[in-house]
């Protein structure tokens, strides 16, 4: 919260006459401007200080309401010291000690150190160890510079009664620990540039540097009042209460860990310390000064101990974090990598180490149906399972996506039970979904004796159990849907050698076997949909009115409609739906021309055509299969992919030659 218009005033002014008056006293000391630079003037100023801080309190809530008003009340008894030195004792060459002034003045260091110690409490939360130890490095290498420089000033002037020496050294001690401690809590805030820490910490720097000179001069005896100095008790009180309307801090964007003088400025202030102590060497230094160099270099040794606790830390959890996956908290492929290298020199063939790779069924469309954080969670779950059935018995491994890994030890038993139970964890069902899993598992080193043989050899038994599996369930769908077809016209299905012919033009033009299988099933389901079409329409024997061909045409769609309901066969559904475009973009339903249409969907293109010739319809009479073949070479770039037509025919030559040899010349 900035200050309001009228603080930021009143402190304006006190600044501007901070300004004047340091000017006036420094170059023209016997100029009488009346009341403007009396004696009097600057407790206005200390007044009006004290007043500007106290007014942060009531605008804060928490441990902040009480800094404030403990830093504030510290300037108040300090403005009230002053006050009565001002009136009482300003003309004194001697003044006793103590006095009522030393009263306010030595309430000062307390109530702001009080103060101060409670912002750094609410302001300073979550602080790393490290940054204390710098704020304690900071804190000790500037009270050895001080007690070096003021305290053996102040003890060397004392005149030997109990209280006056009590007094005055009350007045370097307090100065040290304030300062200590102000300049440790910039320490311990990682040295951010916050302008709240930085205006207390000049403040008290001003306020100790007039404090150290005054105390010098008393001791060489030619202090005067309203020297040059004195301006810096007041301009340090001042600065105080610009600092108590600061804005409080944000959060920096890069973290202040990452900035070299996190590291920089402790050793600083640790090199203070070591400096004493060498010139402590040559030269007389205090006790005091000494004792705090050197634990300031003490507390360096700690700061450089707790780095290193860190570090060890950090790599530690950098290992863990590169050896886990992040998901679900089991190991990654890294992890198993590392296992087998450990492992499998160890293995032995009568106690064989079995590796075992799963790769969930049905995943996709879990998340395709609730969304990837569902899917998450599902992997998290399932990861949980699967760790928990293999606790005591083996390790669990996530190698990326949805596929996992279980790696365990057999005592001669076979593997079978324990890779179903590892299967049986990694499933699960539920309204609308079902996981299972495909897997493949080999022993070791009965079967590899390499962590990059055996991982292959998993992989390809994984794969090849998922792809029969997903073949068992698309041949299940593919009967079901053939018997309907049969039950409805006999004359609906297709002959089983056409089907024979398609897969060996798939093959031919170079289709992975995966395509063939869909080349296969969709040559036997293409006519699915005329299962919906009236007997009347598909028996009629003459030629179909244009509203009969519209609803022909629309078994293509009906026909990718029913095989959808087989989610095995998805993709054979959308060669169905394509399997009546023509090669030149007059076909249906979508008038699809050239490479847009699925090859597969040419295929059967060409199956369907070929098959409806040899077969014949009620309004034509059947053709021979080479009549049927040169009217395929005739819609060759028209009706027909040319290069389909080719392959067609070169399969039928060749399944023509395999089973008669004598029917050379008829091919």
């Amino acid at each position: 919260m900035a200050a309001p218009r009228p603080l930021r005033l009143l402190l304006a002014a006190c600044a501007a006459w901070l300004v004047l008056y340091e000017l006036h006293v420094v170059l023209v000391p016997g100029w009488d401007v009346g009341p403007v630079f009396s004696r009097f003037a600057h407790d206005v100023v200390l007044v009006l200080s004290g007043i500007v801080c106290l007014a942060r309190a009531p605008r804060v809530h928490g441990p902040e309401r009480a800094a404030w008003a403990l830093i504030g009340a510290g300037v108040v008894a300090w403005a009230l010291g002053e006050i009565y030195y001002t009136a009482v004792l300003w003309t004194e060459s001697d003044p006793p000690i103590p006095s009522l002034a030393d009263a306010g003045y030595l309430l000062f260091p307390p109530l702001v150190l009080a103060g101060a110690l409670a912002l750094l409490r609410a302001r300073a939360r979550g602080i790393p160890r490290r940054l204390w130890v710098d704020g304690l490095t900071a804190a000790l290498g500037v009270a050895a510079l001080s007690a070096a420089i003021v305290f053996e000033t102040v003890l060397d002037s004392v005149d030997g009664r109990s209280l006056a020496t009590l007094t005055s050294l009350a007045y370097p001690v307090t100065d040290l620990i304030l300062l200590g401690v102000t300049v440790g809590a910039l320490a311990s805030t990682g040295w951010r540039l916050d302008r709240t820490w930085m205006l207390l910490a000049a403040g008290v720097s001003t306020f100790w540097l007039a404090d150290s000179m005054y105390l010098v001069r008393t001791a060489q005896g030619v202090y005067e009042s309203g020297g040059w100095f004195d301006a810096g008790w007041w301009a340090g009180l001042a600065l105080i209460a610009a600092a108590a309307w600061q804005p409080a801090p944000t959060r920096e964007r890069r973290p202040s860990e990452e900035r070299v003088r996190v590291i920089a400025v402790p050793l600083a202030f640790g090199a203070v310390g070591l400096g004493l102590l060498v010139y402590g060497a040559i030269a007389h230094v205090n006790v005091l000064a000494i004792g705090l160099a050197a634990a300031s270099l003490v507390a360096v040794m700690a700061r450089a101990t707790l780095t290193f606790g860190e570090n060890v830390a950090m790599l530690r959890t950098s290992r863990d974090e590169a050896l886990t996956d992040a998901l679900t908290g089991l190991g990654n492929r890294r992890a198993l990598a590392r296992a087998l290298d450990e492992l499998l020199p160890q293995a032995d063939p009568e106690r064989p180490l079995v590796l075992a790779l799963f790769d969930l069924d049905g995943f996709k469309q879990y998340n395709d149906t609730f969304g990837h954080p569902a899917g998450d969670t599902l992997l998290v779950r399932l990861g949980g399972n699967l760790s928990a059935f293999l606790h005591g018995r083996g390790r669990a491994f996530r190698m990326g996506g949805d596929e996992f890994c279980a790696l365990f030890q057999t005592a001669g038993e076979p593997p079978e039970p324990m890779v179903q139970g590892v299967a049986a964890a990694l499933s699960e069902h539920g309204d609308g979904f079902s996981i299972t899993c495909s897997h493949g598992a080999i022993t070791l080193p009965v079967e590899a004796t390499e962590p990059v043989e055996a991982l292959r050899i998993a992989d390809q038994r994984m794969y090849a159990n998922k792809h029969a599996g997903r073949m068992s369930a698309g041949r299940q769908s593919k009967d079901v849907l053939l018997r309907a077809l049969a039950e409805r016209d006999p004359h609906l299905g297709t002959h089983a050698e056409t089907v024979a012919l398609a897969a060996a033009t798939a093959e031919a033009l170079g289709l992975p076997p995966e395509d063939v299988e869909n080349v296969r099933h969709a040559s036997e389901l293409h006519d699915v949909g005329k299962v919906a079409i009236p007997d009347a329409i598909l028996g009629k024997p003459g030629p179909l009115t244009a509203e009969e061909w519209e609803f022909v045409r629309r078994h293509t769609i009906i026909g990718e409609r029913i095989i959808l309901a087989a989610p095995a066969l998805s993709r054979v559904a959308k060669l169905v739906r394509a399997s009546h475009e023509r090669w030149d973009g007059g076909g249906y339903p979508d008038a699809l021309a050239g490479d847009a249409i699925p090859v597969g969907a040419r295929i059967v293109a060409v199956a369907d055509a070929f098959a409806a010739m040899i077969a014949g319809r009620p309004y034509r009479p059947e053709r021979t299969a080479p009549e049927a073949l040169e009217e395929l070479q005739r819609g060759a770039g028209t009706q027909f992919d040319p290069a389909v037509v080719d392959a067609w025919c070169a399969a039928y030559t060749s399944r023509t030659l395999a089973q008669r040899p004598d029917a050379l010349e008829a091919a």
